[in-house]
């Protein structure tokens, strides 16, 4: 049995030791095939997809935009709009884009299998393509 499991981690507590936006960071495993993070975002990431997977998204505090309708491209979807508490899943394959309001911090809480880089098939990408960092010690 792994003791890291072992260990109460308040997520709240969490959110004020990240100094970086697009930056996840590891809080908890499932069966070492699923991760959840949280991050602070702020701004436009890149569009991209997850082939292989699907992408969870649940919002801490602020607001999220998820586009999905790239510019150039009729993917016949509509941007999601999430608020504190909502929660939504990006179906693997379909690109995204997730953005803030005019440069506002959100907290959000991802789930995803282990290893997927937070990118996905777009680019490296300084500023965005990020290793996840385990902080599940360190708070």
């Amino acid at each position: 049995m792994e003791t890291q499991q072992l260990r109460k981690l308040s997520i709240p507590a969490c959110i004020p030791t990240i100094t970086k936006y697009w930056a996840p960071k590891l809080v908890a495993s499932i069966n070492n095939e699923y991760e959840i993070k949280v991050a602070k975002l702020s701004g436009e990431f890149v569009w991209h997809s997850h082939p292989a997977t699907d992408e969870v998204f649940y919002i801490l505090s602020g607001n999220l935009t998820i586009r999905l309708d790239e510019p150039g491209r009729d993917s016949g979807l509509e941007d999601v709009e999430l608020s504190e508490g909502d929660i939504f899943v990006v179906p693997k394959g379909v690109r995204h884009c997730p953005v803030t309001k005019d440069g506002e911090e959100t907290a959000v809480l991802l789930m995803e299998p282990s290893g997927v880089v937070n990118t996905g098939d777009s680019e490296p990408v300084e500023g965005r393509t990020n290793a996840v960092e385990d902080i599940r010690s360190a708070v």
